[in-house]
């Protein structure tokens, strides 16, 4: 006799009670009772969207939909405003960082404080762009409390969308800014003084990894560093670097 394997057995229990519900509602009996508005409120994001809810979305603003009102995971509970990214839908340079600091939280953009104006100065004086020519994205949606490094959990809820982000944009380069968003990238523990300045492979995309912008801020000696690394990317982009 042919034995089925537990996802056989799994595919024909379900096509099972498809038929019979359908049975049922043809017959005008509703087995369940549809779920109130109350109860749809109380349910989490995920389970409501689905498991392949991001795959769903053909632009930025549908994702940004899916995304709604994020509960996904704990991070929602401290937030002012979610911070989901900005910038040219179709840029070849997409910015990563770790996460929303207090002024990104507070007006639900990336890279608008200290940090920020360090990184705009990045686009605009050394690789001669506008901030709105490239994309900017965080590993994390919601600032983390006393901007903590993200929890592993929060990073599993949160990445499907910016994995998302990236598929949308289809950037050239990314730039991995600091430790943690290279470290979630490039799928490394390595400290970002080794990751840094060496080339790495998205999903067939060129990831530079470098020195995030609040790091310079403490360490402005390393500017250099993240200048090289910068011209690296020009010159990938095919751009001559000053």
């Amino acid at each position: 006799m042919n034995r089925l394997d537990p996802r056989q057995r799994l595919a024909a229990a379900a096509a099972s009670l498809r038929s019979c519900l359908e049975q049922h509602q043809a017959a005008g009996i509703q087995v369940l009772p549809a779920p109130t508005r109350a109860a749809a409120a109380d349910a989490p994001d995920a389970a409501r969207a689905g498991v392949d809810e991001t795959g769903a979305a053909v632009d930025l603003g549908q994702l940004r939909e899916i995304l709604g009102e994020c509960r996904r995971c704990r991070l929602w509970q401290g937030r002012t405003n979610i911070v989901y990214g900005v910038g040219n839908p179709d840029a070849d340079v997409l910015f990563v960082g770790e996460g929303p600091g207090r002024d990104e939280d507070l007006q639900g953009e990336p890279f608008v404080g200290r940090a920020g104006q360090l990184l705009t100065d990045i686009i605009t004086k050394g690789m001669k762009l506008q901030r709105n020519d490239v994309y900017i994205a965080n590993v994390v949606k919601c600032r983390p409390p006393q901007n903590r490094d993200p929890e592993p959990d929060e990073v599993a809820s949160c990445e499907p969308f910016l994995v998302r982000q990236i598929e949308l944009v289809k950037p050239r380069v990314i730039v991995a800014l600091g430790k943690f968003a290279a470290q979630t990238l490039v799928r490394s523990a390595a400290p970002i003084s080794r990751l840094r300045g060496q080339w790495h492979d998205y999903h067939g995309i060129r990831l530079m990894p470098t020195f995030h912008p609040a790091y310079l801020l403490r360490n402005p000696a390393d500017k250099r560093l993240v200048w090289e690394d910068i011209k690296s990317v020009l010159r990938e982009l095919g751009t001559v670097a000053g």
